[in-house]
């Protein structure tokens, strides 16, 4: 009996092992075919058989994108954009969800509601209002238009994230601040924004994710190339009678290495425990 539960508890041990290997596949598979194909010709991209790895190695496609000024004015306004946004939201959201979460005051229950209610509503049903929005107020094409827009997508996660964490810290560590004569601005940027930097990074990470791989909005309330994001230029590249595709790959990889190197700087700030040793309740 001992014997049969040991064997069936090593099958499934096996079987989830193999699960996750075929998972990981799966989801590399593509990112390393984007990867390998960048250093392809197009001709070598639609080789049969296909090949992962290819005798000749080129870097054409990096080079054409990094000597072009369109593709890396892309870069430039992605990073303006998703960098402001992920600032702006942050420093919205650290202080509304503080209130949310420290005080009561009238309004609070329907404002909980709007901001969940905005979370449900799909932003493609935004897109013709928001378009009407930016025209009237002389927004369109401009990087407030977008940052505007973008931050009414990251601001009610943003809260809601930040209010759920700030709800797990202690309060007395609000009432210590001012027993020793000290606000609730001090309380929170003195004493639980730098204890919250696990939630905050998730959060920035997240936001940042957000408006740099935003797609649609981006089309629609932008005209002109010097003010389109990477996710366009990627698009652009795609031309009426031919696509360069190892282009498209090479744009996309380097697309993914700004979310990459956050993830690798900052995973370690994911690891819970940082309010270990707080006063709690």
């Amino acid at each position: 009996m001992a014997l049969t539960i040991v064997a069936q508890r090593r099958v499934a041990k096996t079987g989830v092992t193999i699960g996750l290997i075929l998972g990981a596949v799966f989801a590399a598979g593509p990112v390393l075919w984007m990867l390998s194909s960048s250093f392809k010709s197009n001709t070598q991209i639609f080789e049969l058989p296909p090949r992962l790895i290819t005798d000749t190695f080129s870097f054409d496609a990096y080079v054409a994108i990094f000597t072009n000024p369109e593709t890396m004015r892309f870069f430039l306004n992605s990073y303006i954009v998703a960098g402001a946004v992920t600032i702006l939201t942050l420093l919205v959201a650290i202080q509304a969800a503080y209130a949310f979460s420290r005080f009561d005051f009238r309004g609070k229950r329907i404002l909980n509601v709007v901001i969940v209610s905005v979370q449900a509503v799909p932003p493609i049903t935004l897109l013709i209002p928001y378009f009407g929005l930016m025209v009237a107020l002389g927004l369109y094409n401009s990087y407030l238009g977008l940052i505007l827009t973008y931050m009414v997508f990251t601001l009610p996660y943003a809260i809601i994230m930040m209010t759920g964490y700030f709800n797990t810290l202690p309060k007395e560590l609000d009432e210590a601040v001012r027993v020793d004569g000290a606000g609730s601005m001090t309380a929170l940027w003195r004493i639980l924004v730098p204890i919250s930097i696990p939630g905050i990074v998730s959060v920035g990470i997240y936001t940042f994710m957000i408006a740099w791989n935003e797609y649609l909005f981006a089309l629609t309330l932008t005209r002109t190339i010097d003010m389109r994001t990477v996710p366009i230029g990627i698009q652009l590249l795609m031309g009426q009678h031919s696509y360069e595709w190892n282009q498209i790959m090479a744009m996309s990889v380097l697309g993914s290495i700004p979310v990459l190197v956050l993830f690798l700087f900052f995973q370690r700030y994911f690891i819970g425990g940082l309010t270990a040793g707080s006063v709690k309740s």
